[in-house]
């Protein structure tokens, strides 16, 4: 009988653990049957037992009450973009739209790997309510110009996490975004779009103040494209770029702060704050979006390509590009598309509007027509299953990928995507391959495998915003050998990447073969638990930069570089494991790298920031280096 007793004691305790427990009275219930066993004859077992199935059958119907009552409904999405498509206009009642904002927020604030995937498209109007946006969401406007769709209440992410007796962090709020919305804060309050990877704030008018933490960790983030009429910035967070915006003013940012193209952007006053500023960006294509016409149909305007610039495109309400109708684009379903029917659809000519959901394929996605225009919808997720490539482009002009990311597949891939082949010779400055908010992964969500993440084999490709992720919490996290090798490998000539998020890789992070690269913005950790140097090490290095730029490359740039060391777990911190250089470039004098700074956890340390020169990094310690200018 005590060995039955125990046992129904175990299994009561476990299963309530696991579930929710709707009312005080059956946990009450609970309590006193659990005190009341201690008591009970053996001729009562079978009552006692019948007491148990009676509580579980309580609680659970409770449990379930309330998950079905949290449980997102999209059985009323119907429209031409599938059920996990949410589309508002202002004519609907506001009680069942908060509802439904609620009920997105209560399901996905902490589901870092969930499967689930929504975006939110508000069609032209004025909204009295707060856009919460939490993981795989993505809240989109749906007018000509942000001033169409006016949010009076908030556009944010508040969501935060609090462990170790640290409150309000935000480092791991990745993998969402909002768009093209004007928002009128009510009675002057905050902004808050706190957030830390993968989580692009563009195109978006604030008339009034932002913050992009919430004064706790946070390892942010991106604000393209965009207008803040108050103050902009952080109070804690580690760093933030900023591109072709306009700012009231700017404030905070603990290691690394670049803004490229803003007006209001403060002063450089590096190392004392770390600060790099470009005036003009040299060249850039704005990300495509979706529309709605007057006319009442859907389309994508397609930004067109602007050189030497600063501040957002949409001021004047005259900005230029090439307005395509949603007939052009062949619009793909999780469950109902695999590799072959977008692969068909694609060699007809079509544009590709993925939306949201998992698409497992089994065979590459090529992009062979010129000016191809792929744009995610709520963060779809491609997933390749035979070791294939998930998305490789041609050597052609013009083609725009966007708003989309890739999770390795159960077998090795080369690469999850390749833009232009091995060979290429082709050069098309005024009509450049582009990609736009392109997210990357290798563990986390499931166990994967890949070689590198992003190629670009392709000359003259712009980048904007990247996150090229190996895990390092989740599942599929172990060192395998070292087979995730980069993040990024660039062979192609002219390339220019704004937003270049790269962590964890096994080998170098980013490796540049390419001539006349430019990179602005960097953000990079080393891999957490390499179990030796003996085992990670670049001939006889200690470790492999991150930052790498070929020995024969005669010209590249760099403009703010953050590298960060946080060696952690067993054996790699009885090891000690360390890392040579941060960043590695030849002594040509073409080669010009603006502004690093290095940081590192509470084990090992980074030995010097560039080619054997400046000082070590040791633990908790954070240097800030101007640079390097090559010579022959």
């Amino acid at each position: 009988m005590n060995l039955n007793y125990y046992v129904y004691v175990y299994l009561i305790e476990n299963w309530l653990s696991s579930h929710f427990i709707c009312i005080i009275d059956t946990t009450l219930t609970y309590k006193l049957m659990i005190h009341e066993m201690y008591f009970i004859s053996f001729h009562r077992y079978f009552v006692v037992a019948l007491l148990v199935l009676i509580l579980f059958a309580i609680v659970y119907g409770c449990s379930n009450v309330k998950h079905q009552q949290s449980a997102v409904d999209t059985s009323k999405n119907t429209s031409i973009f599938g059920k996990n498509v949410f589309i508002f206009d202002d004519t609907m009642d506001p009680y069942r739209v908060k509802k439904t904002l609620k009920a997105l927020h209560e399901q996905q604030r902490y589901r870092e790997f969930g499967s689930e995937r929504y975006a939110l498209l508000f069609k032209p109007g004025i909204y009295d309510l707060d856009i919460t946006v939490d993981y795989y969401m993505q809240a989109l406007g749906l007018g000509r110009y942000p001033e169409d769709v006016t949010i009076r209440g908030a556009v944010q992410s508040t969501t935060s996490t609090s462990n170790d007796n640290i409150p309000n962090k935000v480092t791991t709020m990745f993998w969402r975004g909002a768009e093209n919305f004007k928002v009128i804060p009510k009675d002057d309050k905050m902004i808050y779009w706190a957030v830390s990877q993968a989580a692009p704030y563009r195109r978006m008018h604030v008339v009034g103040d932002i913050n992009f933490d919430k004064g706790s960790w946070a390892s942010g983030g991106v604000l393209a494209n965009s207008v803040v009429e108050g103050r902009a910035g952080l109070t804690s967070g580690q760093q933030w770029m900023t591109r072709n915006s306009s700012i009231g003013s700017w404030e905070g940012g603990n290691w690394n702060r670049v803004f490229i193209g803003v007006k209001g952007a403060p002063q450089d006053t590096w190392p004392t704050k770390p600060t790099t500023i470009i005036d003009k960006t040299p060249v850039i294509r704005e990300k495509p979006f979706l529309t709605y016409t007057p006319s009442g149909d859907y389309a994508v305007f397609v930004p067109a390509l602007r050189r030497k610039t600063s501040g957002p495109t949409w001021i004047n309400a005259d900005e230029d590009g090439e307005l395509i109708p949603i007939t052009s684009f062949y619009i793909a379903n999780p469950n109902q598309d695999d590799a072959n029917s977008i692969n068909q659809a694609l060699a007809k000519g079509k544009h590709l509007l993925l939306t949201p959901g998992i698409y497992k394929i089994d065979e590459t996605l090529h992009i062979t027509q010129p000016n191809t225009v792929v744009l995610g919808l709520g963060l779809p997720t491609l997933i390749p299953q035979n070791g294939e490539v998930a998305l490789a482009t041609l050597d052609i002009p013009g083609v725009k990928l966007a708003g989309f990311m890739v999770d390795a597949g159960p077998k090795l891939s080369p690469t999850l995507i390749e833009i232009g082949t091995e060979d290429v010779n082709s050069n098309y400055p005024d009509n450049p391959i582009s990609l736009h908010d392109i997210y990357c992964r290798v563990g986390g969500a499931e166990a994967g495998l890949a070689e590198t993440t992003l190629t670009i084999n392709s000359n003259y490709v712009i980048g904007d915003h990247f996150w090229l992720w190996r895990a390092d919490h989740g599942v599929g996290t172990g060192w395998l050998d070292g087979v995730n090798k980069h993040g990024l490998v660039v062979n192609g000539d002219y390339v220019t990447i704004y937003g270049l998020f790269n962590e964890h890789f096994q080998a170098y992070q980013t490796l540049w073969n390419g001539e006349y690269g430019r990179t602005y913005f960097y953000q990079s950790e080393i891999p957490y638990r390499p179990p030796s140097n003996k085992v990670w090490n670049d001939q006889g290095k200690p470790g492999y930069a991150s930052y790498k730029v070929a020995d024969y490359v005669q010209h590249h740039e760099a403009y703010g570089l953050g590298i960060y060391s946080f060696f952690s777990g067993e054996p790699t911190i009885t090891n000690q494991v360390r890392v040579e250089n941060a960043v590695e470039v030849p002594n040509h004098s073409g080669i010009l790298i603006h502004h690093i700074s290095t940081f590192s956890g509470k084990h090992g340390g980074i030995n010097h920031v560039i080619n054997g020169l400046g000082p070590s990094t040791e633990a908790l310690e954070l240097k800030h280096f101007d640079g390097f200018k090559g010579k022959d």
